[in-house]
């Protein structure tokens, strides 16, 4: 289904700021639908013909709705527009005209028309036209609640028509939270309450407040009510902006244990302040939820930490039994192992450092790298360089994939680059600088990584799938277990070493990884 921008612009000739427009208002409307208790179709007009294209719809959540099918993408002329015509065309809203019938459904046509002010507060001409259709099939006598959501509605439908709804959105407001059936207060041009629903009143309970709140001065009430001054300020001015004509940020009232999120809205049908209407919604169990996974968070990067700690300490007895032991080959094992460890660990430092259970690896990778360097057994001067990211990478594939990167890293540099005097010290042809390039893109579910050497390459009777040293079997065992790939080891196109490691980043693809080294 095509987006409300794509519909207007291949259809209308509005321009960009009318449909940002069109898109704040279908953002914030479907409180509108549900004080109407009608569904809400946002019409725009095709190239003057008279025919009117519907780029956007919601049905209400307090009734039933209109339209059992979507009415987006629907170009439509003629009788049956004729009410958006004349709101379109005298800028008023419409109301006049006998229910008509979808199907079985009777349902009540109104009009309004959508205009876009000016930068200088001026109303400009209208752009749209929001039909507000609603099912009379349970058509009844109306209570004191939806009296009380259709008046408000009415001033909101005047305020579109005067270009002064929706009210602009704050900086990381994303939703128009609480919403209308979380609880809804209605105040006069004083700020007095002339009208709480019973969710509303259930919510004020929550916070302590046990008398009726038609009567209460909100503004002062939340300054009593909340249990941190600041906020009760905050919340109260924010009462007393939406009454001046402004659209304060929500504010949440903390008291007695509960929490409470609030917006205010100014209402002002035809430019003239005639009180506010402010939404209200227990969040209290939200809130506790968010503390609950806030300490989680702290825990599971404490515990992150302890390991990394714990794992350092292990590599420094490691690294003193090494210096006690005389046999060369033990002490070689030892020192392997202190490099493995302190690899392992430096997943965990990352993710003691992260909100998350997933770390950039990129910053793991070149720290790896570096190491390489300096520990690996060779006298020869080996440049590493990283092209690509690998991005970010959940902790139980980075745990795996830094020891594999680890070991493919320390075999490149060493065996690929033998010192002066070894076998093969030559190297590749002419005066090549020895460098190890690691390199990685994703591509889909795949993250395909190359470590790429120039050095001498594979032995000749080298077996790939049982040979090398103890490195290369841990590398195997994890690739065939923790990461459920495969391994390939080869002589590169243009020298050097190829390791081709498979491994899938989601569980059940088959999604390849590719190192090179």
């Amino acid at each position: 289904m095509s987006t409300l921008r794509d519909l207007a612009e291949e259809h209308t000739q509005l321009r960009p700021a009318d449909i940002d427009h069109l898109h704040r208002i279908a953002g914030d409307w479907q409180m509108l639908s549900d004080l109407s208790f009608a569904d809400l179709l946002l019409w725009v007009p095709v190239d003057g013909d008279g025919t009117f294209l519907c780029v956007a719809q919601v049905r209400p959540t307090t009734a039933p709705t209109a339209y059992l099918d979507d009415q987006v993408g629907r170009i439509v002329g003629g009788p049956e527009v004729a009410h958006l015509e004349v709101a379109h065309r005298q800028g008023r809203i419409w109301r006049e005209g006998d229910p008509v019938w979808y199907g079985d459904v009777p349902a009540r046509h109104e009009a309004i028309p959508v205009r876009l002010r000016s930068a200088d507060g001026e109303a400009g001409e209208v752009i749209a036209v929001v039909g507000r259709d609603t099912n009379l099939s349970t058509a009844r006598t109306p209570s004191q609640l939806e009296l009380n959501y259709l008046t408000t509605a009415d001033d909101l439908a005047q305020m579109i028509a005067d270009g002064t709804f929706p009210p602009p959105r704050h900086p990381g407001e994303t939703t128009s939270a609480p919403r209308v059936g979380d609880g809804l207060v209605r105040l006069d041009a004083n700020g007095k309450v002339t009208y709480a629903s019973p969710n509303a009143q259930s919510a004020y309970r929550r916070l302590g407040y046990a008398s009726h709140l038609v009567g209460e001065d909100l503004a002062k009430l939340h300054r009593r009510l909340a249990s941190d001054p600041l906020e009760g300020t905050d919340a109260g001015n924010a009462v007393l902006a939406a009454l001046r004509g402004e659209a304060p940020p929500r504010r949440e009232i903390d008291a007695r244990g509960a929490t409470m999120l609030t917006r205010a809205l100014p209402l002002m049908p035809a430019g003239v302040p005639i009180g506010a209407l402010v939404l209200v919604r227990d969040i209290t169990e939200v809130r506790r939820r968010d503390r609950a996974l806030i300490t989680k968070d702290a825990t599971i990067r404490e515990i992150h930490h302890r390991v990394k700690n714990n794992l350092q300490t292990v590599a420094a007895l490691l690294r003193l039994q090494a210096r006690r032991v005389s046999m060369p080959e033990a002490r070689v094992a030892l020192e392997e192992s202190v490099r493995r460890v302190a690899s392992i660990a430096l997943v965990h430092e990352t993710l003691s450092l992260s909100s998350d259970e997933a770390v950039e690896f990129d910053g793991i990778v070149d720290r790896v790298a570096s190491a390489a360097t300096e520990v690996a057994a060779t006298e020869v001067t080996v440049g590493m360089r990283r092209l690509g990211s690998f991005g970010v990478l959940p902790a139980e594939i980075a745990t795996s994939l830094v020891m594999v990167l680890n070991e493919l890293l320390l075999n490149a540099v060493e065996h690929g680059f033998p010192s002066a005097g070894e076998e093969g010290a030559a190297g590749p042809a002419g005066a090549v600088t020895p460098e190890v390039v690691v390199s990685a893109h994703r591509l889909r579910k795949q993250l395909h990584v190359s470590v790429a050497d120039n050095g001498r390459g594979l032995p000749e009777q080298f077996d790939a799938e049982r040979g090398g040293n103890l490195g290369l079997q841990i590398v195997r065992a994890l690739i065939t277990g923790e990461l459920r790939g495969t391994i390939e080891l080869r002589n590169g196109a243009a020298g050097g070493t190829e390791a081709v490691l498979v491994v899938p980043l989601a569980r059940g693809t088959t999604d390849r990884l590719t190192i090179s080294g």
